[in-house]
């Protein structure tokens, strides 16, 4: 189960999101102060923050960069809720350390998607067997790809996110997956991120695919979105060396 750290200091507020949280299945620790917020993650750290902007004493903007400064909280999820609206105050936010930005009011599911974003996002990798899918082989423990090759295998060199947008193909052949869930589930948070971004990084992974002939294993789904087609990907069992 995870955890959240709800800070915000209108009682009522922070009474109705911390109930669709519970009802949601996370655990959820109340604060109504900047001060209550640093005692309660200096006691044990949370999964997730929710932080309201503008709090008594210090401010949200300055409890974000005080996490963000200090290397026991520097990783720490932050989601900044907020009336103000602006796009200057949106990035005052994320400059001081929120991972994501959500102005009041806000709908409940809204709320939850952007939840699961971020823990996506910030979570290690779940899986840190390599994969496989046809002649490609990815290992997220040593960050590198392969092609098998008459030759022996053949080194793909990716960017990061390149790497992990085939991760997540790999993981999920044969399915077809919306730019829309590409943004969520490999970028994670995509605030400002337009949908043809995905456009642009699968088209640096079919280039970097070419010289191990792999690039037509992404295939473009007419108004759909791409799926990574090919022999169905297999978690191989680590062996130490």
């Amino acid at each position: 189960m995870s955890t959240v750290l709800v800070v915000e200091d209108e009682a009522a507020i922070a009474e109705l999101i911390a109930l669709n949280l519970r009802h949601a299945g996370y655990d959820v620790t109340l604060a109504a102060t900047a001060e209550q917020a640093r005692a309660c993650v200096d006691a044990a750290l949370p999964d997730i923050v929710l932080l309201d902007w503008m709090l008594p004493g210090q401010s949200g903007l300055a409890l974000a960069r005080h996490w963000r400064g200090a290397a026991r909280t520097r990783d720490l999820p932050i989601i900044m809720l907020t009336a103000r609206a602006g796009e200057a105050d949106k990035i005052a936010g994320l400059d001081a350390g929120a991972d994501d930005y959500l102005v009041k009011p806000f709908s409940t599911n809204e709320l939850l998607a952007r939840i699961r974003a971020l823990l996506r996002r910030k979570a290690p990798q779940a899986l840190d067997a390599a994969v496989e899918a046809g002649a490609l082989r990815l290992d997220p423990a040593t960050r590198r790809v392969t092609a098998a090759a008459p030759r022996g295998a053949l080194e793909i060199k990716l960017g990061p996110t390149e790497f992990r947008l085939l991760h997540f193909l790999m993981t999920h052949p044969e399915r077809v997956h919306s730019r829309a869930q590409l943004l969520d589930h490999v970028w994670g948070d995509h605030v400002f991120i337009e949908e043809r971004t995905v456009d642009v990084h699968v088209k640096r992974l079919r280039e970097a695919l070419e010289p191990a002939q792999c690039a037509a294993m992404i295939e473009t789904v007419r108004g759909a979105g791409y799926r990574l087609t090919g022999q169905a990907a297999r978690t191989l069992v680590q062996t130490p060396d």
